[in-house]
Formats: C-alpha cells, sequence, structure tokens
C-alpha cells in the first residue's frame, strides 16, 4: 500500500492552523508552528489560495480559511443535520403512509437523495441514497425549486429533459406548476419520471423560514392519486405534517 503523501498533509495542517485561529496568519507565523521552511509553506498557500480553499488579505499579506472551503464545510454539515433531525419523522412517515419516504436537497442542479426509508412491507426495493433526481421532474425537485430563487434561475434557459409522456419541458408550464406549489404548499409528480410511479413532498425550512430541502413519499400512482389521478388528501397532510415536524427541529420558527 502507498505512504501518506506529505504536501497533502502539510496542507491539511496548515488548514487546521488557519480554522483555530481567531485571525489572518502570515507564512513566518505558519512555518514556525509547523516546523517547515517559508519556501514550502509558500508553495502550498499559494495552491489553497488557487483552489479557493484560502485566501490573502491585500494589505496584510496573511492568509485566512477561503469561502470555497467553508461552503463545503457548511454544505456537510447541513445535509448531515437536515437527515439527522428528519430520521424519526421519516420513519414516522413510512409507517403513517405505508409508502417509501425519500429527503431530497440541492446539489449542482439536482435534487441529491440524502435519506430514503422502505415501504413498509415486504416488496423488493431498491436504496435511492446518493441518486440524483432531475428537479423539474420530481416533487423533491418541485418543492425545492418553488422556493429557491438561486435553483430555478440556473435550470431557466437549459432544456428540460423529458423522461416520461407528462414530463414538463416547456419552462412557462414549469413556471406555472412552481407557482401552484407554492401556493398550496406542497408538490406532486404523477408519472414525470417512471411509468407508474407518482410522489407528494413538501419544503422543509431552517432558520429564518429558509428552504433547505424536501421530505416526500412514493409509490404507484393507484396509491398515491385517486382514480382521478388526484393525489391523496390524506397523504398530502401527512407529508405537510412530516416537513412541518423537521422544520420545527431546525429552528424554523414559523413552524
Amino acid at each position: 500500500m502507498p505512504g501518506p503523501v506529505q504536501s497533502i498533509e502539510r496542507a491539511a495542517a496548515i488548514l487546521r492552523l488557519l480554522a483555530a485561529s481567531s485571525g489572518r496568519l502570515g507564512v513566518g507565523e505558519l512555518a514556525g508552528s509547523l516546523g517547515l521552511a517559508r519556501g514550502t509553506v509558500h508553495g502550498i498557500l499559494r495552491t489553497l489560495v488557487r483552489v479557493g480553499f484560502v485566501e490573502q488579505d491585500e494589505a496584510s499579506g496573511k492568509y485566512r480559511l477561503g469561502a470555497a472551503l467553508l461552503h463545503l464545510g457548511t454544505s456537510y454539515l447541513d445535509v448531515n443535520e437536515l437527515r439527522s433531525r428528519a430520521i424519526n419523522w421519516a420513519d414516522a412517515l413510512a409507517a403513517r403512509s405505508g409508502e417509501a419516504v425519500r429527503i431530497g436537497t440541492l446539489l449542482d442542479g439536482k435534487i441529491l437523495v440524502v435519506h430514503h426509508v422502505f415501504r413498509p412491507d415486504d416488496s423488493l426495493q431498491a436504496m435511492d441514497i446518493g441518486t440524483l433526481l432531475p428537479p423539474h421532474a420530481s416533487a423533491l425537485g418541485k418543492a425545492l425549486l418553488a422556493h429557491d430563487a438561486n435553483a430555478a434561475a440556473s435550470i431557466r434557459g437549459t432544456e428540460l429533459e423529458s423522461y416520461c409522456r407528462r414530463t414538463i419541458t416547456d419552462h412557462r408550464a414549469l413556471a406555472r406548476a412552481l407557482t401552484r406549489v407554492r401556493e398550496q404548499g406542497w408538490a406532486a409528480e404523477i408519472e414525470e419520471i417512471a411509468l407508474g410511479e407518482a410522489s407528494i413532498a413538501a419544503p422543509i425550512r431552517g432558520y429564518g423560514g429558509l428552504v433547505v430541502g424536501a421530505i416526500g413519499v412514493s409509490g404507484a400512482v393507484e396509491r398515491i392519486c385517486d382514480a382521478g389521478r388526484v393525489p391523496d388528501p390524506a397523504l398530502v397532510g401527512y407529508v405537510r405534517d412530516a416537513a412541518r415536524a423537521v422544520s420545527r427541529d431546525l429552528g424554523a420558527s414559523r413552524w
């Protein structure tokens, strides 16, 4: 087995020092703390600045953690807090609805499934954690697009891929659908990703009411909807109740 990469270990040590500091640190301070040559530290810092993990103050020449690294850390904490806070409510929703439950969040223009509870029966099911769903063709995605202007803007002008006959591929039609989602407080998709399948989802809010994810149920159309392909009001209520409960746990005061 290959040994550790020394330059990566040194870069990690520099990042830890910057993270622990209450202010900016200079090359000499970092080199002295790590027992490294100033040239070595300076070379590593140049690379870290180039990838956005470290920022240099023009006036003092000293360094601090960069926005790119802080964003990575925040995203990790957000996803894990969302999942940890929602696990019990997701289990309860699956038991109450009798359907599979998924929790999703936005990632690079897609919906990342961060938690999945199987439908509580003996049917053969596949784990969806890590799956990326199209935002325009999934209930989780619509619930998020309707409440995140940046996410909605990111797909504006792009081609909306068709997965089934009922997939929304027109941007004006999608905008109308998202308006309905905002008005009613929940989203649905019926055979827009796969034939015979449907789902219902509602947004999860954090501090200040910011939407940080969505939770929903998915299953066969005949179980999710009535004969007229209208989502079951009882299931809609279960999903909205679960979304409110998770939101309260995440600090959304309005819930």
